[in-house]
């Protein structure tokens, strides 16, 4: 659970963007619990889940899928980002969860 909590480099990376409510002021939660599973990052006053897809999602897809089917049926919205996009494409990332809030929450 430590290495989990420490997150791994596009987390990191992700976690200084949006942490003590940088992005619009919005909260964020990082390796949130919710039911049986770990999400990277929440936030509770949207329902929004941020998962950052990397290797480890490799040969899971079968998880990944129940994981998704669950976490949809309690009505949470999903924004996925591939961990390629974090290392090299921040800036054009951020702006494209923005347009998703927008899009989703206006």
């Amino acid at each position: 659970m430590a290495l989990r909590k420490a997150g791994n480099l596009p987390e990191v990376i992700f976690w200084k963007q949006v942490h003590r409510r940088k992005f619009y002021k919005i909260d964020f939660d990082r390796q949130k619990i919710i039911g049986n599973y770990i999400v990277d990052f929440y936030v509770k006053s949207l329902s929004l889940i941020i998962e950052i897809d990397g290797s480890s999602h490799k040969g899971k897809e079968l998880y990944d899928a129940r994981r998704e089917k669950y976490l949809l049926k309690l009505g949470l919205k999903i924004f996925r980002i591939p961990t390629t996009r974090i290392k090299f494409d921040i800036h054009n990332v951020m702006r494209e969860l923005e347009e998703f809030i927008i899009k989703h929450y206006s």
